[in-house]
């Protein structure tokens, strides 16, 4: 007696994985699109050949969005690790020999939290790759990268508004933030420290603000967290940040304490068109960097 035939499992294929990510992190397949360098059009073959291959839907589709079905979002999981996996392995055979200076743009917040480690195992992976680094408001940023004086830029940004051309790398929950035992949040007029017009966490606490109408004034500015935290531990104001900024020594306010929602902002990450090696590199630990944390989340 014959033994049965064993059928081999389909493979699935980075570059439609890469584009599926994409998507899920846009909410649009135009953006998406834009990202992987591809049409629309070529976009959704990729998805409706994927789709076909797990003989599931991975995206709900209606006329004005895109979201993940609950298959999608399993799925989600599997094609960053792979795409992470797929970086790691190609990086150990050719990204020691690449060399090269990447100068690299980043808001405030990623520089002080999250880009010291990043760096740091950059270095040991990379050790012929030098990276400088400037710290400054995404808009700035945006401005240097278009003049041609950075290579790579982190920025923040309103959720699904990333520029183009640009990726969505983390998306992550806007609260409002206060002192432990604090009574700002009490006072009317309502006292915020924010920082100027067209700061992504500003914009979305405004509106909401605006929309409940709650008196407000801006009682401190500063471009810098820590300023923001100084004016929040001191109980001179409260403030909008992202909920992992929020530690022990803050506490999260919401709508029992009369507080809207705020909604998320995005973190996104533009790179020169024309990026050679040592650039693609770092964009690629980057991404994998975040791919990690969003595994994490």
């Amino acid at each position: 007696m014959n033994a049965p035939l064993n059928h081999p499992v389909p493979l699935l294929e980075l570059d439609i994985l890469r584009t599926f990510v994409a998507i899920a992190d846009t909410g649009s397949f135009t953006a998406a699109a834009s990202i992987v360098f591809r049409t629309p059009s070529a976009v959704s073959m990729q998805i409706k050949k994927l789709e076909e291959l797990l003989g599931r839907p991975v995206f709900a589709r209606d006329a004005r969005s895109v979201s993940l079905t609950n298959d999608g979002v399993v799925l989600l999981g599997y094609a960053r690790r792979l795409l992470s996996l797929n970086r790691e392995a190609v990086s150990e055979f050719i990204s020691p020999d690449i060399s090269g200076v990447v100068r690299l743009g980043a808001p405030d917040d990623i520089g002080e939290r999250i880009l010291p480690n990043v760096l740091k195992r950059f270095a040991k992976t990379h050790p012929s790759i030098a990276v400088d680094v400037v710290i400054d408001m995404s808009s700035n940023l945006i401005k240097r990268l278009e003049e041609r004086r950075l290579d790579i830029t982190l920025l923040t940004c309103h959720t699904n508004s990333v520029p183009a051309g640009g990726e969505v790398l983390l998306t992550e929950q806007l609260v409002w933030a206060g002192a432990k035992g604090g009574n700002a949040h009490l006072c009317s007029p309502l006292p915020v420290s924010m920082w100027e017009e067209g700061c992504a966490w500003r914009a979305g606490a405004v509106d909401e603000l605006d929309a409940r109408g709650i008196s407000y004034r801006i009682a401190y500015m500063s471009a810098h967290t820590a300023g923001q935290r100084a004016a929040i531990m001191s109980d001179l104001a409260i403030a909008p940040l992202p909920k992992s900024f929020v530690g022990d020594d803050l506490v999260v306010l919401g709508e029992e304490d009369g507080l809207p929602p705020i909604g998320t902002y995005s973190l996104g990450m533009v790179v020169r068109p024309d990026a050679e090696a040592p650039i693609c590199a770092a964009a690629d630990h980057i991404r994998a960097t975040f791919e990690t944390l969003n595994e994490a989340a």
